[in-house]
């Protein structure tokens, strides 16, 4: 989800890492890298998973431009790495036209739907997550008021948005929600200093808990958010052991699991639509020592109590992609 700061080269940017095996499952990140602390480290974890509980290798690979996602894709498949799997919707194009080309390999993509016969699209509902930790966000504030900031601006991060503002909602009708995004291109994924400076605004209007949807930007919010004596919330990983104490929660997307369940399928892996969502254990929150603290069992019960009722149905949570619009912001 975020950029890198220098351009090694096609050649070095594309090495591989692989076993011997010629069916060993393989792994692309997109534009950041594995240690991003949110979305590829997830997708990373769970391969690493497998590969402790396997006893496996994978093959993996880190870009440097989106001019790189064609030869990636074609590479690994040409390596024979069977299934091959990628992180995030930019690469929904790319493997459309790549997929037809390898009828015998199998492709995973996380974010985006590829309708081709040999790939697996996940997705996850990131609105019931994000509705969660909106809910608790609203009962952790002290001042009404509380933040969102988003990365790179399109429909998947206002889908984060809108879940969050539901719950934000469902928890205080007469809640303030401030929203921002860093901007319109992907470098919007990796500017932690507009992230603290977002964040620093947003307390500036009051906001006391904010939550990022940003990736590497996001943790600029994180770091801003604990220097000025308010709560942060994580997403996608588990980011509250980055300042203990002083996130609230983060709201889990598990790629983890995604990537781990391609790799134990191998070659068999299911295609089709996979949706991640709160039943299938995709999506959910942290607790943990790091906010234990901070999570009150008030708190507590009644977001399991929500989150029990959009797993029931009795709670709809509006998904901005649906339609492209959020009832509630």
């Amino acid at each position: 989800m975020t950029l890198k700061q220098t351009f090694l080269g096609a050649a070095a940017t594309l090495a591989l890492t692989s076993g011997a095996a010629l069916a060993d499952p393989a792994l692309i990140f997109d534009l950041g890298g594995k240690f991003d602390k949110s979305f590829n480290e997830a997708a990373f974890a769970g391969a690493e998973r497998w590969k402790e509980e396997t006893g496996g290798t994978y093959k993996e690979l880190e870009m440097q431009s989106e001019a790189q996602r064609e030869q990636a894709l074609r590479r690994l498949a040409e390596t024979g790495a069977n299934p091959v799997v990628m992180t995030g919707f930019a690469f929904g194009d790319v493997l459309n036209t790549v997929a037809p080309d390898f009828p015998d390999t199998k492709f995973a993509i996380i974010d985006m739907v590829v309708e081709q016969p040999n790939v697996r699209s996940v997705v996850f509902t990131e609105e019931q997550g994000s509705y969660l930790v909106g809910m608790m966000a609203a009962m952790a504030s002290k001042t009404g008021t509380v933040g969102f900031i988003g990365g790179m601006d399109i429909p998947l991060i206002r889908k984060f948005a809108c879940g969050y503002v539901q719950g934000v909602k469902a928890a205080n009708p007469d809640a303030t929600v401030i929203e921002n995004m860093t901007g319109t291109t992907p470098a919007a994924w990796n500017d932690p200093v507009k992230g603290a400076e977002l964040a620093k605004a947003q307390k500036a209007q009051g906001a006391d808990v904010i939550y990022a949807a940003a990736g590497g930007t996001g943790i600029g919010v994180l770091q801003a958010a604990a220097d000025e004596g308010i709560l942060s919330i994580g997403v996608d990983s588990n980011q509250n052991h980055l300042h203990p104490g002083k996130v609230l929660t983060s709201m889990m997307k598990r790629v983890d699991n995604a990537v781990y369940e391609a790799f134990k399928a191998g070659p068999d892996l299911e295609t089709g639509i996979n949706v991640m969502d709160l039943t299938a254990e995709g999506v959910g929150y942290s607790l943990d020592d790091n906010n234990a603290a901070l999570v009150t069992d008030e708190m507590k019960a009644a977001v399991d109590a929500a989150a029990e009722k959009i797993k029931s149905g009795e709670i709809s949570v509006h998904d901005y992609m649906s339609d492209n619009t959020c009832p509630v912001s």
